[in-house]
């Protein structure tokens, strides 16, 4: 049974996500903010963490380059309720900046439950 780590700042979005990724069978473990999951995989062994990318604090920018400073094989996945496509040329491209944090994937809310179990069976590596 593989662990996920879900850091978002949304109890909604974490208990859904918690609940999608228990009746899935993963092992699942959540917390609120970026310095809290830095802290839980520094205490125990995750196979995958999903982080958000937009939280008061430590962002899920910041959180990612954390975590794999400290565990470079860790597969992260960022979630975002932001769509990033072309909304504005001052934008910046925090797709891009996700994935040169690390991230395996990015997917957004609200999650679809098919290709969110789908992007963290690839971010595992399960057929």
């Amino acid at each position: 049974m593989a662990r996920v780590l879900i850091i978002d700042d949304d109890e909604a979005v974490r208990s859904a996500t918690k609940i999608l990724l228990d009746a899935n069978g993963f092992e699942v473990t959540a917390v609120a903010d970026g310095q809290s999951g830095i802290k839980a995989i520094e205490a125990r062994h995750f196979d995958l963490v999903i982080v958000d990318l937009f939280m008061p604090g430590t962002n899920g920018l910041d959180t990612t380059k954390a975590i794999l400073k400290n565990s470079p094989l860790m597969p992260v996945i960022v979630v975002s309720g932001f769509m990033f496509g072309g909304s504005s040329p001052e934008m910046p491209d925090f797709e891009a900046m996700a994935m040169e944090a690390g991230a395996k994937a990015i997917q957004y809310k609200p999650i679809r439950p098919k290709f969110f179990l789908q992007a963290i069976n690839d971010a595992i590596g399960v057929a």
